[in-house]
């Protein structure tokens, strides 16, 4: 018999070459100073979400291993939680990692998943059911999407950013459905703009609906003391569904949700992705209440990243480049595959680890280049990059 998957993924694959949208995996070690090296190569590493370069922070790396010893090494430094939460797996690390969550943010309580992706694949089929409605906005990450599909409600996407659109849609939908999520990024993963909290909010109390925000871009970068662009704009105690990520500012593993008691005790009873894997284990658990104490404090960091993405901005309009946004997330768009792609290989060339975002993830004819900074990396490291990008694309 022949081999029709072989036969099967190779047409595929093969597309997917044709379409410029091959992707690989490469080996590389981190570096101070915002850096990687690749292949013995130093590059400056423009394509991590490590905001605050936690990840990369040697000191505090050393100050967290500091406390490793025979008593710790199990509690506090074990590898392995042997468990999902709801058998064995809930060591000790995760209750004070959501208590330090929950007294943070001033919420009733907090619930740790193990990603991202646990978290938005978890919620919402936990929560809508089938006479239930989700509107969310057209760029929502894919983790979002993901749990949208599994969840038994209707789901429309509106425009990005388009709340007059949303209104259009509730005068018309809301009196057929029992519940509506309105679903959000607060800083969107690809263009790096905001959403306006404070009129969801408004929108969502108006017509009796459950506003979601995903803050994984801005959970540890954004707010006063690290809460997020929900602290910046004041309504953290207004959004019912109000979630993190640990993968990005604050340096490593997991998510978090902060919410009400009764929410969280719902979610550990019925969210399939927290029931169903094993917990994280006690080391990343332990560094993560590490962390969380030192993220109020790290007001200084916080506006230098700010700085910094309004320089290179600035630098990359200069040089007549589009761009956009508030955040330390940068787009420079391109539109074409292929030429994004070239651009980028060109840039790295000269030291900057710079990657091209092509369908799907992002749509079609608007592939682009994301720059993300972070709390590690000088002005001077970054000052060439948008004569270096221009001189790229005007060779190509």
């Amino acid at each position: 018999m022949e081999n029709t998957l072989q036969q099967q993924l190779e047409g595929q694959l093969q597309t997917i070459i044709d379409q410029g949208q091959l992707r690989h995996v490469i080996p590389l070690h981190h570096r101070d100073q915002g850096c990687v090296e690749i292949n013995q190569t130093t590059y400056l590493n423009l394509a991590g979400n490590d905001y605050l370069g936690l990840a990369t922070n040697r000191e505090m790396h050393q100050q967290f291993f500091a406390d490793l010893s025979p008593d710790t090494i199990l509690t506090a430094y074990g590898m392995g939680s042997t468990a999902s939460r709801l058998m064995t797996g809930n060591t000790a690390p995760y209750a004070q990692l959501e208590k330090g969550l929950q007294q943070l943010y001033g919420s009733e309580a907090a619930l740790v998943f193990n990603s991202g992706y646990h978290l938005n694949i978890g919620i919402l089929p936990a929560l809508a059911g089938k006479n239930d409605l989700i509107l969310a906005d057209k760029l929502c990450h894919a983790s979002l999407i993901d749990g949208m599909r599994l969840s038994r409600a209707r789901v429309i996407r509106y425009p990005h950013l388009d709340y007059e659109a949303i209104e259009r849609i509730l005068t018309k939908e809301r009196k057929k459905y029992s519940q509506v999520y309105i679903v959000t990024e607060s800083i969107f993963s690809m263009d790096g703009d905001e959403a306006d909290l404070s009129l969801l909010v408004n929108i969502k109390n108006r017509w009796s609906s459950v506003l979601y925000v995903d803050d994984a871009h801005g959970a540890g970068i954004r707010g006063k003391t690290g809460c997020g662009l929900a602290e910046e704009y004041g309504v953290v105690d207004d959004i019912e569904l109000l979630t993190g990520t640990f993968g990005k500012a604050y340096g490593a593993q997991g998510a978090f949700i902060v919410c009400s008691r009764q929410l969280a005790d719902y979610l550990l009873n019925t969210a399939r992705s927290q029931i169903f894997t094993t917990g994280l284990p006690p080391i990343n658990v332990n560094w993560l209440c590490f962390v969380l104490d030192k993220i109020p404090q790290l007001t200084e960091e916080r506006n230098k990243v700010a700085a910094l993405a309004d320089q290179l901005r600035d630098g990359l309009r200069s040089k007549g480049l589009e761009t956009f946004g508030t955040s330390n997330i940068i787009p420079v768009m391109i539109g074409d595959a292929a030429l994004a792609v070239a651009t980028a290989e060109k840039v790295c060339e000269h030291g900057f680890w710079v990657k091209a975002v092509r369908p799907p993830t992002v749509p079609a004819n608007t592939s682009r280049l994301r720059l993300s900074l972070n709390a590690a990396m000088q002005w001077e490291q970054i000052a060439p990059l948008p004569g270096l990008i221009a001189e790229a694309l005007a060779a190509n």
